[in-house]
């Protein structure tokens, strides 16, 4: 799995940073990449492809299996997953998740991530898991991308009422660093904010701080036959399907962690600890 894309001027730092060209799907194409590191932080995948249920077990579980068990071959100790709560199926405000790797995710992908986070702990030396929650701020590919459709007055939500998990970009990327540095951090950690919201009433919020009409309240009919129609299109025509049916799936289940530990053993305090501090980052 390639990044066709060239990394930004500012991750290149020269003396500080080297670029590496590596193919997941390519066990030998690794080696230089994990030669002499003590630490990886993974967050690769696909997504935005018609029949996600084809591909995601080999490039998520598959390949991570590629890259851990080089990564193992070359005496790495610690490697840090980037994830998410649903891997332990849904969870609530009052039900949170804890921690757990026996879960039941309904969709695909949360399954196929779960198995990545099992591979993990039963691989590794020095497992993390940053199960996150929903990363907002300028620049995260699905915020900018309901920004682009409450523009043109295309922004759906089911109406079902859906219990997510927030976190800041700034406080992720804080979350991530503390996981890196920290010489003890091990095992599974919810990162999320202090707040309650849900998906429907955080999409409202986005849509007044943009200057935009809430998002339209849709039957979940409706949505997954635009999804279906996305994926037909990209199947055809090889484009990227921007709506897939599981990842409506995923969307729909409520989430959210338990994020006591997180906070103990990461990061005690928050620049944002709730949306409302944090909307003007949208």
């Amino acid at each position: 799995m390639i990044h066709h894309r060239d990394l930004p001027s500012d991750l290149k730092v020269a003396g500080k940073t080297e670029v590496i060209q590596a193919d997941l799907a390519d066990r030998n194409s690794l080696h230089a990449a994990v030669n002499g590191v003590d630490q990886i932080v993974h967050f690769a995948g696909v997504l935005f492809k018609a029949n996600p249920q084809r591909f995601l077990p080999t490039t998520n579980t598959g390949y991570f299996r590629n890259l851990i068990d080089t990564a193992r071959l070359h005496g790495v100790r610690k490697v840090i997953l980037i994830n998410f709560p649903h891997v332990e199926g849904p969870t609530s405000f009052e039900h949170p998740a804890i921690g757990r790797l026996d879960g039941s995710p309904i969709s695909i992908h949360a399954r196929t991530r779960l198995e990545e986070e099992r591979y993990l702990f039963s691989t590794i030396e020095q497992p993390i898991s940053l199960r996150v929650g929903m990363v907002y701020g300028r620049g995260i590919l699905m915020i900018d991308a309901a920004r682009w459709l409450a523009s043109r007055r295309l922004l759906g939500v089911w109406k079902h009422p859906t219990e997510i998990h927030l976190i800041s970009k700034i406080d992720f990327c804080g979350a991530c660093a503390a996981a890196i540095e920290s010489p003890s951090a091990s095992g599974i950690y919810h990162v999320g904010d202090e707040g309650r919201m849900h998906l429907q009433d955080f999409l409202k919020l986005a849509c007044k701080q943009w200057g935009f009409p809430p998002p339209r309240r849709m039957p979940s009919w409706l949505i997954y036959s635009a999804a279906a129609l996305c994926e037909s299109y990209s199947k055809i025509s090889g484009s990227l399907s921007p709506l897939t049916r599981d990842f409506i799936d995923i969307g729909r289940v409520s989430y959210y962690g338990d994020t006591a530990r997180f906070r103990k053993e990461l990061l005690p305090t928050l620049k944002y600890p709730t949306i409302q501090d944090g909307a003007h980052t949208l």
